[in-house]
């Protein structure tokens, strides 16, 4: 018997490998997942430069000779825009201006007044930078005021007084002098028939040749018959006497101490810039200083010395005080009264400007401190 040998299929072990292998789940999975990233990998690879280049024409064809390129834009004029310059915010800081300095605009300040003005002081501080001049004064106030003076307050509207004749001027008559003729009682006579008689006697003072004494003062002037001229003098109207010094017309003021100044010299003055608002302010400030002295006046109680009253209010564009916001102080409450009075009695204070409105809108809030002293 015979038997023949017939070797294996290679094939069949891979199949049967295959078969044992597919029929796990993991290892499908496997496989499966490594074929799709191959395919994936090899699309990109041969896709990836089309996609990534952009053709404003739409076709996808890579041109060997193309270059970047330049434009320009061009606006017509009257399309053109052109954004304003920011302007610089207007000085905050109120300061009260000497009126005796000279009008000078400062180079840079944050301070506004009534009139354009430049630091300087009348002895200068070596070195000195600040924008305020060096003044003697009380470390505890807040004061804006370098100058002070009086205020003259207004006359009330009175009849016209019925004119007063002019007096003519009083004519006075220049006192006659004295004189005194020459003495002399006893003659003399000579032997000649053909000579003079004389009388002799001690010629007298002041004697002279006249025909008769006349009474009179011995000092008169020497022309007789002279007059003076001097007007007559009302009692009821007397005359003013003649101020020596000038007061400024300005509002009493406390000065806040500063020890470090300029090196301007000058008339004391602050570095500060005109604007309506500071005119408008200090017009204010020397109406409601008046009102409080008349207040304070007609009263006739005085607060104690040292006390201060401070009056936070708000003043809307027509001038009007619209609310008082606090009153606090040391001076009681009748000072504060007073205080109080002072601002809302002379309002309102007129209408601002279009520029002040521009700043500060509908309202201001606004704080007046007042020191008794």
């Amino acid at each position: 018997m015979s038997q023949t040998y017939v070797p294996p299929n290679p094939w069949d072990a891979v199949r049967r490998k295959w078969a044992r292998w597919w029929d796990d789940p993991d290892a499908r999975s496997v496989t499966i997942g490594l074929l799709g990233m191959l395919l994936v990998h090899l699309l990109l690879f041969l896709i990836g430069p089309h996609l990534l280049r952009h053709d404003p024409t739409g076709n996808s064809v890579l041109r060997p000779h193309s270059s970047a390129r330049e434009f320009n834009i061009e606006l017509a004029p009257d399309t053109f825009v052109q954004t304003p310059a920011e302007k610089p915010p207007p000085p905050m800081n109120f300061v009260e201006a000497n009126p005796n300095a000279p009008d000078n605009v400062p180079d840079n300040t944050n301070n506004f007044a009534a009139q354009n003005q430049q630091v300087a002081q009348p002895t200068p501080t070596p070195d000195g930078k600040s924008d305020r001049p060096a003044i003697e004064g009380k470390a505890d106030v807040q004061s804006t005021a370098i100058v002070s003076g009086q205020l003259t307050q207004p006359q009330e509207a009175m009849p016209a007084a019925a004119p007063v004749p002019e007096q003519p001027a009083a004519t006075i008559e220049a006192p006659r002098r004295r004189e005194v003729p020459l003495p002399g009682f006893e003659k003399t006579e000579g032997e000649n028939e053909s000579s003079y008689g004389s009388n002799i006697a001690k010629f007298a003072e002041g004697a002279k040749s006249v025909d008769q004494e006349v009474e009179g003062v011995e000092d008169a002037p020497l022309i007789q018959g002279a007059t003076g001229a001097q007007p007559a003098i009302d009692p009821k109207r007397p005359r003013p006497r003649p101020q020596v010094v000038r007061q400024q017309q300005v509002r009493p003021a406390i000065f806040q101490e500063n020890k470090f100044g300029t090196q301007n010299i000058g008339a004391i003055a602050y570095d500060a810039k005109w604007s309506n608002y500071g005119q408008y302010l200090q017009k204010m400030i020397e109406t409601v200083q008046i009102q409080w002295e008349r207040i304070l006046i007609e009263s006739r109680v005085y607060p104690v010395s040292g006390t201060h009253v401070r009056v936070v209010f708000v003043m809307n564009d027509q001038g009007a005080i619209a609310r008082i916001a606090n009153v606090e102080g040391t001076a009681g409450n009748q000072a504060e009264k007073a205080c109080t009075s002072a601002i809302t009695a002379r309002a309102p204070y007129g209408e601002w400007t279009d520029d002040m409105k521009a700043v500060l809108g509908a309202e201001q809030e606004l704080t007046f401190t007042f020191y008794y002293q």
